[in-house]
């Protein structure tokens, strides 16, 4: 499923903080978005997966406005993990994943428990399936999150800072395990690093909007990420994979 984002605009309390933005994730590919803080990555993945809604523009999933769709419609075909996610009452992660399955009119029990054990499995929290989720540490919880969005079975998956709390392990397995889903991906990243090893494609957001796109070896050159990251960046290749990685330093002080 195609993903357009077309002149989207946002305005908080006066401000704007998406400007006109414009982008495009192919069937299948694995887009991020790159920044600095307050750069707008997040609110822009907020319109997306419909927790707020654009002053201006249109985002559309296979050519159909996301904000006119049904949202049980949208529910079945796109999933979203937030930057933070909070639980108000102490649900059991069987019952966390199990909420993923909630927009399927069509499911049945044995289907249900069959697919979501699936994604338990493939983010390796089956183990903890009887455990209250509040009782889960940061890094746990993230996971079992990702297994509820994996157990929805979506077309799109929208994740904002989805390695936060996980330690290095838990970061390339998951970003390996999504990548491989074949769904199509858009992802807010802060690791250029992560980035550059599992995106199709870049785009950086700098002050609400696209300031560079392309692949991650066209766009994470030094002077765009002096001008738009403040650091010195040195370019090396992966000795397995050839993906780009960084090495960073603070910019020389001006006299």
């Amino acid at each position: 499923m195609r993903l357009d984002i077309e002149d989207v605009t946002v305005e908080i309390a006066g401000a704007r903080i998406v400007d006109e933005l414009r982008l495009a994730v192919d069937s299948g590919a694995f887009v991020g978005l790159v920044g600095p803080n307050g750069s707008g990555k997040s609110t822009l993945l907020r319109c997306v997966y419909r927790a707020l809604r654009p002053a201006g523009g249109v985002i559309r999933l296979d050519g159909e406005d996301v904000h006119t769709m049904p949202a049980r419609d949208t529910a079945r075909v796109l999933a979203a993990l937030p930057q933070e996610s909070s639980a108000e009452f102490d649900f059991t992660v069987a019952e966390v994943v199990a909420m993923g399955r909630l927009p399927h009119r069509d499911r049945t029990a044995a289907a249900d428990a069959e697919i979501c054990a699936e994604a338990m499995g493939r983010t390796g929290v089956e183990h903890l399936a009887e455990r209250g989720f509040l009782a889960l540490s940061g890094g746990e919880k993230q996971r079992v999150l990702i297994a509820r969005a994996l157990a929805q079975r979506p077309r799109v998956l929208v994740l904002d800072e989805p390695t936060n709390h996980l330690d290095i392990a838990h970061q390339l397995d998951v970003l390996s395990l999504v990548r491989a889903s074949g769904v199509t991906v858009l992802a807010a990243l802060h690791d250029l690093n992560l980035a550059a090893a599992h995106c199709d494609v870049l785009y950086v957001i700098a002050g609400g909007r696209v300031v560079a796109s392309g692949s991650p070896h066209d766009v994470l050159q030094p002077a765009l990420l002096a001008e738009v990251f403040g650091v010195r960046a040195h370019p090396v290749r992966h000795p397995e994979t050839g993906a780009v990685q960084l090495l960073f330093d603070l910019l020389p002080q001006k006299p």
